[in-house]
C-alpha cells in the first residue's frame, strides 16, 4: 500500500478549508496535514511539514498567494502548488504560474476534479481549469507569432513603466503623474501581469532592453 498524498490547505476562508479538508480526508489516498489562513503561516507550515501538495488560495490579507507560492517553493521545493481560487484574470494566472504553481483550478470545480488535480500534482503533472487553459494557450499562440507585448499596455501604463525604469518609487510616480498611490500600484500590477514579469526590477531591465526608455528620456 502506497503512502497517502500529504496536503496543506491554504485559504483565508475557514468554511472553504473545512469543506475541502473533510472531502479529502474521506479519501484514503489523501492526508491533510495542515491548514493555514494566511500566506506567511502557509510558508512556515510548508517548511515544517514538507507536504506533497499545497492547495493555495491567491487573494488573502497580508502576503498574497503568489508570493506565498514563491516562498513555499523556496523552503519546500518538492511541494507542488495547486492554486484554488475564484479569480481567472491574467493578473492572477500568469504570476501564479511563474511563481511555481503547477496547476490552476477555480473554486467552481467539482470536488472529484479537485481531487484528481491534487493526485496529478503529486505526480508532477499539471492541471489547468478549462478557462485558464484557454488563456495560457492564447498567450503561447501570441508569443509564437511574436506579438509585441507592449501593444497591450495603455498609454498611462507606458508612462508608469518608463518612470519605473528611471528608478522612481511608487510615491514619486504618483506625485509626478498626479494620481493616487493605489492607482500607481494598480498600474504596476497590470504592467507586471501583461509583460509576465516578476517584479519592478525585471520591468525596468525589460524596458531598457526593449528600448522603451532611453538615457535621454525625461523624468
Amino acid at each position: 500500500m502506497t503512502d497517502p498524498i500529504t496536503v496543506l490547505l491554504v485559504d483565508d476562508h475557514e468554511v472553504v478549508r473545512k469543506g475541502v479538508h473533510a472531502y479529502l480526508d474521506a479519501q484514503p489516498q489523501f492526508s491533510v496535514v495542515g491548514e493555514a489562513g494566511l500566506g506567511a503561516q502557509a510558508v512556515q507550515l510548508a517548511e515544517e511539514l514538507v507536504p506533497d501538495v499545497v492547495l493555495m488560495d491567491l487573494v488573502m490579507p497580508g502576503m498574497d498567494g503568489v508570493e506565498a507560492t514563491r516562498r513555499v517553493k523556496d523552503v519546500s521545493p518538492r511541494s507542488q502548488i495547486v492554486v484554488l481560487t475564484s479569480y481567472h484574470q491574467d493578473e492572477h494566472i500568469f504570476p501564479a504560474l511563474q511563481a511555481g504553481a503547477i496547476s490552476y483550478m477555480l473554486k467552481d470545480v467539482k470536488m472529484e476534479e479537485l481531487a484528481r488535480a491534487v493526485s496529478r500534482a503529486a505526480r508532477g503533472e499539471a492541471t489547468l481549469h478549462p478557462r485558464v487553459a484557454k488563456r495560457v494557450l492564447e498567450e503561447m499562440h501570441a508569443r509564437d507569432h511574436n506579438l509585441n507585448p507592449f501593444t497591450e499596455l495603455t498609454a498611462r501604463e507606458m508612462e508608469v513603466l518608463q518612470l519605473i525604469a528611471n528608478g522612481l518609487t511608487n510615491s514619486k510616480i504618483a506625485e509626478q503623474l498626479v494620481i493616487s498611490l493605489n492607482t500607481v500600484k494598480g498600474h504596476v500590477s497590470n504592467i507586471l501581469s501583461k509583460l509576465h514579469l516578476a517584479d519592478r526590477t525585471e520591468a525596468a531591465v525589460y524596458a531598457w532592453r526593449e528600448g522603451i526608455v532611453h538615457r535621454n528620456t525625461p523624468v
